[in-house]
C-alpha cells in the first residue's frame, strides 16, 4: 500500500472515531411522552409524586399492577383505603366499573385525575367531561380552589397542559372543589369546574375527580411548584393509599413471545412441564446413546494386484524363465496348502495322491506334473511354454488359484 492510500485510510478512520465519540457524548433528546408511570423520571412521569405519596398515606403505599377488577378481589377491605388513578385517560369496562363502584360503596375513596374518563362509572355518577380542542397550542389555565383558605395554593399552568373540565354534574351528590379558568376565542375568561367530589352510598365512600393530570407530573412538581398538587391530594382521607400502576400510558409491558403463555395458568404449567420433560430426555438420552463408532473398512488384499504387477514387469522384460519358476512355486505351494501333500518328490505316488484329492483324472494330473518336471529341468524358457503352463494349471485347478 502506497503512502497516499495509508494517509486516506488514517483520515477515514479518524472521521469514524470522531463520529462515534460525538454520537456517544451528545446529549439525549428529552422524552416528552405521556407516561404517568411511577418508575419514569421523564417530564411527564410520576416518579416524584409516587415517592412523596407516603406523606398522604396511612402506612405503606400499595401498588396495583393488574386490572382493578382482579386487584380488588385480593385486597384487604377491612380498613378503608384510597385508590389513586392518574393518567391522560382512564378507560374502565363493565366489570371494572362495577368493582370500582362496589369498592366505593363499602366506604372507600377513589381519586381519578385524567383529561378524559371512559366507562360506566361516569354514567353512574351523572357526570360528563369536555376536552379543549379549540387551538393547536393549548392556552394557559388558572387552576383555583373554591375554598377561600386555599387560594394561596392556586396555580397558573402556562405550558405543558391540556385543559379539560366538567360540563355537567349531579348537584345533589357533588361538591365542586376547584375550577379552571381559560381564555375563549374572543379573549374572555371562561371558568368551569375541574375538581369535584361525589359522595356514594351510606358508608362515607366518595369519588374525587380531577381533570388536570399534568399537575402531578415531574415537570410541574419541580422547583418548589408542588403546592397545587399537594393541596389536591390533601382532600384524600388519611388512610392507606393504593397506587394504580396498570392504567398508564407509559406502563411497562413485557413484549416477550412467552408473555401470553406465562399469563395463562394452564399454559404456564404446560410450558414448565414440557421444559422439565425435555431436560430429562436430554439427560437420559445422552447417557444411553454412545458416541457414533466409525465404520472401519476391511483391509484390501493387495497380494493379487502386487503379483499381477510383478508378473507384468517380468513379462515386459521377456524374463519368461523367472515367471515360469514363480508359477511353479506358487502351484506347489497351493498343493501343499490345500491338499497337504509333500512336493519334494514329484513321482508316481505324488501323482496318484494329487489326482485323488483334486478330483482330476490321473492322466490330467500326470500331464501337468510331467510338464512341471520338464520345465524345471530347463534353464531357458519361451513365451509359448509359459502360456502352455498357465493353461494346464488353470485347467487342473479349475480357477481355484
Amino acid at each position: 500500500m502506497d503512502k497516499r492510500s495509508k494517509i486516506a485510510l488514517y483520515i477515514i478512520g479518524a472521521v469514524i472515531v470522531f463520529m462515534m465519540i460525538a454520537e456517544v457524548t451528545k446529549p439525549k433528546a428529552l422524552n416528552w411522552r405521556d407516561s404517568y408511570s411511577a418508575a419514569d423520571k421523564i417530564p411527564l412521569g410520576c416518579y416524584i409524586l409516587f415517592n412523596e405519596l407516603e406523606t398522604f398515606s396511612e402506612g405503606e403505599v400499595l401498588v396495583s399492577e393488574q386490572s382493578i377488577y382482579e386487584y380488588l378481589k385480593k385486597v384487604d377491605t377491612l380498613n378503608s383505603k384510597s385508590l389513586v388513578f392518574i393518567n391522560d385517560y382512564i378507560n374502565l369496562d363493565g366489570q371494572e366499573s362495577n368493582a370500582l363502584m362496589n369498592f366505593v360503596e363499602d366506604g372507600n375513596t377513589v381519586f381519578i385525575s385524567g383529561n378524559f374518563f371512559y366507562g360506566n362509572v361516569l354514567d353512574s355518577l351523572n357526570i360528563s367531561i369536555q376536552r379543549q380542542y379549540s387551538n393547536l397550542y393549548k392556552k394557559e389555565s388558572e387552576n383555583k380552589f373554591t375554598s377561600p383558605s386555599l387560594q394561596k395554593n392556586n396555580r397558573v399552568f402556562k405550558d405543558v397542559i391540556e385543559n379539560s373540565h366538567f360540563v355537567s354534574v349531579d348537584t345533589l351528590n357533588t361538591t365542586i372543589l376547584g375550577t379552571t379558568t381559560t381564555k375563549t376565542e374572543s379573549d374572555n375568561d371562561e371558568t368551569n369546574a375541574n375538581f369535584i367530589k361525589v359522595d356514594v352510598g351510606d358508608n362515607g365512600g366518595q369519588f374525587i375527580l380531577h381533570t388536570n393530570p399534568f399537575a402531578f407530573t415531574n415537570y410541574h412538581l419541580m422547583n418548589d411548584k408542588e403546592d397545587y398538587a399537594a393541596t389536591v391530594l390533601s382532600y384524600l382521607p388519611k388512610q392507606q393509599i393504593i397506587w394504580d400502576n396498570n392504567y398508564k400510558t407509559g406502563r411497562k409491558v413485557i413484549t416477550s413471545p412467552l408473555r401470553y403463555i406465562l399469563k395463562n395458568t394452564a399454559l404456564k404449567w404446560a410450558f414448565y412441564i414440557s421444559m422439565f420433560g425435555l431436560i430429562l430426555f436430554v439427560i437420559f438420552r445422552g447417557k444411553r446413546v454412545q458416541r457414533i463408532i466409525p465404520v472401519i473398512k476391511k483391509l484390501e488384499n493387495s497380494t493379487v494386484d502386487f503379483t499381477r504387477t510383478i508378473g507384468e514387469l517380468y513379462y515386459q522384460y521377456g524374463d519368461f524363465t523367472n515367471i515360469i519358476n514363480k508359477k511353479i512355486e506358487y502351484f506347489l505351494e497351493f498343493v501343499r496348502t490345500n491338499y497337504y501333500l509333500d512336493t519334494n518328490q514329484l513321482n508316481t505316488t505324488f501323482i496318484e495322491k494329487l489326482a485323488a484329492k483334486s478330483s482330476n483324472t490321473k492322466e490330467t494330473t500326470k500331464a501337468l506334473v510331467d510338464y512341471l518336471v520338464f520345465l524345471k529341468s530347463k534353464n531357458n524358457h519361451t513365451e509359448q511354454e509359459l502360456i502352455e503352463l498357465n493353461k494346464k494349471i488353470e485347467h487342473f485347478t479349475k480357477y481355484k488359484l
